[in-house]
């Protein structure tokens, strides 16, 4: 499935993709009697597998049903709206964490010519860093920051409550997928000696455009990713080069910290990154960022100066 969060008035509603219609779960659920699904996506992942159950269900259902409203054989029911026209948040737009892996490709540390780091280096961002992944990524003033960077990164989600969880289990853990770019304020992660205020102003992962459901990634360790800025291509790498796999990440950090449903894990950024690069080549005002993960989606985000 692929999993949304979208606006709906002064809300956030849960819905999932169908073809090309967004449908809202709890009222396709309770139109199509396929079972209580919650409003929330974190909601929908602390309901366990029953409730993915149920969303399945309502999904299959709702597919019957929007067929024949293609072939005009039926009127679109409320619970969908054209994919097009609704306004995606970022999937899970509550998290309780994000956490950060950093220097994790084996290409992006060759490019700063250093050897790959003996264990995770990892830290987190705020909740006020999500944006939706068509949104707009909001620049300090310069006398803030005047270093912005892009990092594509693999994010997964985490799907039930976990601790000490060996790596053969890891992967069980995993609700699902999407893409977030590591937007970062190198002049204040390189001043600071850390990094967590440097990628924490508000706007600064984007991600989406859903998550993808974890049944529907044969292999995360095999996927390509890239990211373009103003159509111009800066990263292009696979998963393959990550120095720490998911398994050991889940591995390493539950033996000390509990997760919870709707946790988000960004694995790392390959080479590529606009500070790096000779002479450096960093985002301004009207520049276009465009994040994509092969088999899972992309997403689009234009910059603009906060005031």
């Amino acid at each position: 499935m692929k999993l949304i969060s979208f606006h709906s008035g002064m809300h956030i509603r849960a819905g999932a993709v169908v073809g090309d219609f967004a449908v809202d779960l709890e009222k396709a659920a309770k139109s199509l009697r396929s079972g209580a699904v919650p409003s929330s996506i974190r909601a929908l992942l602390e309901a366990g597998e029953p409730g993915l159950a149920r969303a399945r269900k309502t999904v299959r259902r709702a597919e019957a049903r929007l067929e024949r409203v293609s072939q005009k054989k039926e009127r679109r029911p409320a619970w969908a709206q054209r994919l097009a026209d609704v306004e995606l948040a970022p999937p899970i737009p509550d998290p309780e964490k994000i956490i950060c892996i950093g220097l994790n490709y084996t290409d992006h540390c060759e490019e700063q010519k250093i050897e790959p780091p003996e264990s995770p280096i990892f830290f987190t961002k705020f909740p006020t860093t999500l944006a939706g992944p068509y949104s707009p990524v909001r620049l300090p003033p310069d006398s803030v920051t005047s270093q912005v960077d892009f990092e594509v990164e693999l994010a997964f989600v985490i799907g039930r409550e976990s601790k000490r969880v060996a790596r053969k289990d890891a992967l069980a853990c995993v609700a699902g997928y999407m893409v977030l770019n590591d937007v970062s304020a190198r002049d204040v992660q390189f001043k600071d000696r850390q990094w967590g205020r440097g990628k924490s102003f508000d706007t600064f992962a984007p991600c989406g455009p859903w998550l993808l459901t974890a049944d529907e990634v044969p292999d995360p360790h095999k996927l390509r990713l890239w990211l373009k800025l103003n159509g111009r291509i800066m990263q292009d790498s696979t998963t393959k080069n990550l120095v720490f796999d998911i398994p050991f990440l889940i591995e390493y950090l539950s033996r000390g910290l509990t997760f919870r449903p709707g946790d988000i894990v960004a694995t790392g950024t390959p080479a590529g990154v606009g500070i790096f690069r000779k002479p450096p080549i960093l985002v301004k005002p009207r520049d276009v960022m465009e994040a994509g993960i092969d088999g899972i989606g992309t997403i689009k985000n234009r910059c603009v100066r906060d005031r």
